[in-house]
């Protein structure tokens, strides 16, 4: 971590293999829609369908991705409070149950907020495969 910015690593991967689907007239103008209305070019819309169909990733746009990566920070700092309050346990030092309080706090902060933006995600991936806001 740089600057304070997250910065995940990425890699494009070659996509050298190719679905063929058959499709109306009338199918083919409703998914460039719904591609268009979701920021999506036709080819990325169907594969993250399919991906996310399959259970392999959801839609995730520029702004999900921020979100994730702030909530991923969040989730490291708490982790290294609690290392820090494992190894003053295991090394035998006192530890003021405020702290122990302060971190577990922490966590079901934490963990409802990824919760939320999860059902979100979820909520906000079949507006978008319908084109709506």
């Amino acid at each position: 971590m740089e600057d304070g910015k997250f910065t995940a690593p990425f890699e494009p991967v070659k996509k050298d293999r190719t679905l063929h689907v058959r499709v109306t007239d009338d199918e083919h103008a409703a998914i460039e829609k719904a591609a268009a209305g979701a920021g999506m070019t036709v080819s990325s819309f169907f594969r993250s369908l399919n991906l996310e169909g399959a259970g392999v990733r959801p839609i995730l746009t520029a702004e999900d991705r921020l979100v994730m990566a702030a909530l991923l920070e969040d989730m490291r700092m708490i982790g290294i409070n609690l290392n820090q309050v494992a190894r003053a346990l295991n090394n035998g030092r006192g530890v003021h149950p405020s702290e122990l309080d302060i971190n577990l706090e922490n966590v079901q902060r934490i963990q409802a907020a990824v919760m939320s933006e999860l059902r979100s995600l979820a909520r906000r991936a079949g507006y978008q495969r319908r084109g709506e806001k």
